[in-house]
């Protein structure tokens, strides 16, 4: 039989930092994905406890998957994003941090919550990240987002569907489902040049997310230009993109 204390210090030995080995196995101990930094606080009390014979058999099988390269959050099926407990798997991104400065820049712009009810559009939505934070801040915006991946949507609608978020999920490539005008489009594209060799290291991830052409600008590019015609006056168009693409990206928002 194994203890808790010996499953880590193997995990460890693999090559696993102790981050993700106290992580995973918590998560194979059943503790969800929003709950797992909260709970390392059990394992040093429990060091010398047996764990259940599946229990390390679900560990070993996690510790395998994120020496592999897997993304933790898809070893555990979920990562927190603006406080929202998010389910994701290989069908979406994962969702970043640094993303989170677009669902600020939103409310920023439009910081009554008395005010007028906004219309918002979520472009390339994957795992509905940036509209379920955005619908749970202001739950009186009427908010639409789109993805080309119908897999995509399928998780995007799974989140919707457990936070008790109403959003309307459109399928198709960027504009192409939209029939309406909005306040705000946000989108988090595709960015990153097909040749980047930074790109291995994402290899688990959709490719389709990540990369957008020679210099990475070809989403944006489509996004920039089709913009204005999906935007009310006075409307805002807010990006993602890399962060040596800053001067690319203001040329082509004034162009």
């Amino acid at each position: 039989m194994t203890t808790v204390g010996q499953a880590l210090a193997g995990a460890r030995a693999a090559g696993l930092d102790k981050l993700d080995a106290d992580l995973l196995l918590l998560a194979a101990r059943g503790v969800e994905p929003a709950a797992l930094h909260a709970a390392r606080s059990w394992l040093p009390a429990h060091d010398t406890d047996t764990l259940p014979v599946d229990v390390f058999a679900h560990y070993r099988w996690f510790v395998e998957r994120r020496l592999a390269g897997e993304p933790l959050a898809y070893v555990v099926g979920g990562k927190e994003f603006y406080g929202l407990p998010l389910m994701v798997d290989a069908r979406v991104l994962v969702p970043r941090p640094d993303t989170e400065t677009l669902v600020d820049w939103a409310l920023e712009l439009y910081p009554d919550t008395a005010g007028p009810a906004r219309r918002l559009l979520d472009l390339g939505t994957g795992s509905g990240a940036i509209a379920l934070a955005l619908k749970h801040m202001r739950p009186s915006w009427t908010i639409d987002a789109v993805d080309a991946s119908s897999a995509a949507l399928a998780v995007a609608a799974a989140n919707a569907d457990r936070l008790q978020l109403p959003v309307r999920l459109l399928q198709g490539r960027w504009f192409a489902p939209v029939q309406a005008r909005y306040d705000c489009i946000v989108s988090n594209p595709p960015y990153v040049a097909e040749a980047d060799p930074h790109l291995s290291a994402l290899a688990h991830e959709p490719m389709s997310a990540l990369t957008a052409g020679p210099d990475g600008l070809d989403d944006i590019r489509h996004i920039v230009a089709a913009a204005p015609e999906y935007l009310l006056p006075g409307g805002h168009l807010l990006l993602e993109h890399g962060h040596d693409q800053g001067p690319a990206v203001q040329a082509l928002l004034a162009a």
